[in-house]
């Protein structure tokens, strides 16, 4: 069999995504801890393209996923969803988030957690923390049978067949009842928590009927007897989620950043992630490609087909997102860097199955993860080693481990305090979890537990930022640093207060900073030495150049300024070189310090780069021209929203404004069929800048004519018009909200009448969206200017 190849990455949620399924190959659905649920349609291939609309938006989590295949009644099919408040909701594919629910299925009295459907029988199961299941008939929509004698969370269902429902537990018991909730028998084989359970085909040459999964790491293979047939070893955490395949084989997903597939009791291939959680995967049983949902808001689509494959741009984006990401310590145990081999070892030695992990101790004294291909033959690296730390960048120790904080939790008075430790590389929801089994604990406390860890660890931050084209990039307002259960590089944040301060008009300028410099450097050098090594010593840089950008990016890493000299005009003419003439599939490092570089040193905005000014070179160099390559553009936007850091950036800007206007509505019209989240965001905060220096500097500038909110007010409502992101959608309502509150009665009139801005801003506050907190507030701020 060939190995799985990346297909798709499909951008939009922004959080989690905990649950995916893939019922034909032209849609994927995705349910997200962000509260909804997406329909991803397949729109052009090749390469695979998809574009997504909002089936549902709830007000909390959603955990889990199933869809039931077309009925009579319901002739699209219907998409069950269910989460942290209780309510299974059960939706027509085809219905927007704003359309009302099919139905609403009501009777668990806590989280859910698990779905799954039996469409020979007609009917749903539901799995939850209250420590039931329940069987749910179609079009009844009543509880038909409430399963239970479980003692913990039932975090796996299976609809094995018409007649036979199988559970997976918190209590390490795998019950099989049949759909009247009649308990058939217990299996207490599994030595750990069951989180996942899928049916196996006939042809399963184990003769195992079913597969469950568990916290141990250990796939087991079961007959419906309870017989146990064969034990799968691979996995190094927790597995959360598993599937099947048409060819019969099995998929497994978990904590351990991996995907990987089995072919009877082999580890065939194994797809490591850029994420610390692979919550969901899911397969297609039309074509055989698989769907995964991760920690890191990105669904990702894989497939063994050559022409259902990923541009060379996105395979190449991808694989270089799993080789640049941070690995927690705590994921790979204890490590004696005095012992590991050097690089050499992954020439002169192979791996003995596939997945074996292998660290090695690089020149530079870090340690970096590579696993063995059995198809490629060779060793993949999928990360660096990093060490936690907690507020105090030491550890305390308990029960002979270290750890970066060990609580005390007062549950009784008059009795001492248990302890639960904690490291930031962990699942706040899992380590609560843990800590509530370990202690004999109600499952109740749960959300209490997890808050408590979430508030009393807000501000430390494990190992390297989560900035750059991969993920994003960080957010100078603090919002996308907010906790995400999964995902170890989200800093943590309080809970959004009930009284929010008020934010209109924006007075200050936003820049996007955050970077991993030495990352970026050791990019830079990997690509300029393949230049060197294909022959293109022309567009690569000599060693003196190279070692003149590095040396400042060394500075950087001191100070968010650098200081007027030579070398930082001589830096910011690479820079320039990078990224417009090299290959733009090798440009990103280049526009990642020039962003950085642009908010640093005024010297990057009056720099002379051979005649002509910073921004009508990077126009030239067809950044923003279709097809646009999106990471690049992204980073130049947020180069240009970065220039408004100095006086000089912020001339410049002005003085190229409808250069920059008419290349950002290019951009973003021709970015795909699917706004890109990163690049609309990148975008917004450029119009954040410009409405901020229309309202205050531009005031006293000869400039001054309201030209710039009058050109701003048609952008702005095109992407609140059309998207259906959070966080894009707040930054334009605040740069509207800017020019609106500031700009007079001329602004306000031509708002009114020609963008019916009125009409937008209702139709987002009856959308999914108006439920948040702070665009309900921000949009609140805007109809007091008398809109």
């Amino acid at each position: 069999m060939p190995e799985f190849k990346i297909s798709a990455a499909l951008e939009g949620h922004s959080d989690d995504v905990r649950a995916v399924a893939f019922p034909n190959p032209k849609a994927v659905f995705s349910a997200s801890r962000d509260a909804t649920v997406r329909l991803w349609k397949l729109v052009s291939n090749p390469p695979p393209t998809y574009d997504y609309n909002i089936v549902s938006h709830g007000s909390a989590f959603i955990n889990a996923l199933a869809y039931h295949p077309p009925t009579s009644e319901f002739p699209d099919g219907l998409v069950f969803s269910g989460g942290q408040d209780t309510i299974i909701e059960a939706k027509q594919p085809g219905k927007t988030s704003n359309d009302n629910a099919d139905a609403m299925l009501l009777g668990h009295g806590h989280t859910v957690c698990a779905l799954d459907v039996c469409p020979e029988g007609g009917w749903v199961v539901s799995g939850s923390w209250d420590s039931t299941a329940r069987v749910w008939k179609l079009g009844k929509w009543e509880s038909e049978a409430v399963l239970e004698g479980h003692q913990g969370s039932v975090w796996a269902v299976l609809a094995y067949d018409k007649d036979t429902i199988i559970t997976g537990c918190a209590d390490n018991i795998i019950r099989v009842f049949n759909t009247s909730g009649r308990l058939i028998r217990s299996i207490k084989d599994s030595r750990d928590v069951v989180r996942a359970l899928c049916k196996l085909p006939p042809s399963n040459p184990t003769g195992a009927q079913f597969a469950s999964a568990s916290n141990d790491g250990i796939i087991r293979l079961f007959t419906l007897q309870g017989d146990l047939v064969a034990e799968l070893h691979g996995h190094e955490s927790f597995i959360y989620s598993l599937a099947v395949l048409p060819s019969g084989e099995l998929v497994s997903s978990g904590e351990d950043r991996t995907v990987r597939v089995w072919n009877g009791t082999q580890c065939v291939q194994t797809i490591t992630h850029p994420a610390i959680s692979v919550w969901s995967v899911a397969a297609c049983q039309e074509n055989g490609d698989i769907v995964t949902g991760a920690s890191d808001r990105v669904t990702r689509i894989f497939t063994r087909s050559s022409e259902r494959q990923a541009s060379a741009e996105i395979t190449q984006q991808f694989e270089a997102a799993v080789k640049e990401s941070a690995i927690p310590e705590q994921q790979v145990g204890k490590i004696n860097k005095e012992k590991l081999p050097g690089p050499e070892f992954l020439q002169q030695k192979s791996g003995t199955k596939d997945g074996q992990v292998q660290m090695i101790r690089e020149a530079n004294g870090s340690v970096t993860a590579h696993t063995w291909s059995t198809a490629l033959g060779k060793w993949e690296s999928v990360g660096t080693v990093v060490d936690s730390v907690g507020s105090s960048g030491r550890k305390t120790e308990y029960l002979g481990q270290d750890y970066d904080y060990v609580f005390d939790v007062d549950v009784e008075d008059g009795k001492p305090p248990l302890k639960l430790p904690y490291n930031l590389s962990q699942n706040p929801y899992e380590a609560a979890t843990k800590f509530i089994q370990d202690n004999e604990l109600p499952m109740g406390y749960l959300d209490q537990v997890a808050q408590f860890i979430v508030q009393n660890t807000q501000g430390a931050t494990l190992g390297l930022p989560a900035e750059g084209p991969a993920t994003g990039g960080s957010d100078p307002w603090g919002t996308e640093n907010r906790y995400r259960p999964g995902d170890a590089t989200a800093a943590q944040s309080a809970p959004i207060p009930e009284s929010r301060p008020k934010v209109l008009p924006q007075k200050s300028y936003l820049s996007i900073r955050t970077a991993n410099l030495k990352i970026i450097a050791r990019k830079l050098h990997e690509l300029n030495d393949k230049l060197v090594s294909e022959g293109s010593k022309d567009l690569s840089l000599s060693p003196s150049e190279l070692e003149t950008v590095i040396s400042l990016c060394n500075e950087l890493e001191t100070s968010n300024a650098l200081k007027d000299s030579p070398a930082v005009e001589a830096g910011v003419n690479l820079l320039l070189k990078i990224a417009t003439a090299w290959p733009a599939a090798n440009r990103l490092p280049g526009l990642d310090l020039l962003r950085l570089f642009a908010a640093a040193t005024p010297v990057t905005a009056t720099a002379d780069y051979n005649g002509k000014d910073l921004i009508s070179k990077l126009q030239e160099s067809g950044v923003f021209d279709p097809p646009v390559n999106v990471n690049n553009a992204m980073l130049s936007v947020r180069m240009l929203a970065n220039l408004f850091e100095t006086d000089a950036g912020r001339r410049l800007c002005i003085d190229r404004f409808d250069q920059i206007a008419g290349a950002v509505k290019s951009c973003l019209s021709n970015s795909g069929p699917s706004p890109n989240r990163n690049l609309t965001i990148a975008i917004a905060t450029l119009y954040i800048n410009i409405a901020v220096y229309s309202t205050s500097e531009g005031r006293q500038s000869s400039y001054w004519t309201g030209k710039w909110s009058v050109m701003l007010l048609p952008e702005l409502t095109r992407i609140l018009s059309k998207e259906k992101d959070s966080e894009a959608v707040y930054r334009s309502l605040v740069a509207l909200g800017t020019i609106l509150k500031e700009g007079g009665t001329e602004i306000m009139a031509v708002a009114k009448g020609s963008y019916d801005v009125p009409a937008i801003l209702q139709t987002i506050s009856n959308s999914g969206l108006g439920r948040e907190p702070r665009i309900k507030s921000i949009i609140g701020e805007i109809k007091e200017t008398g809109l």
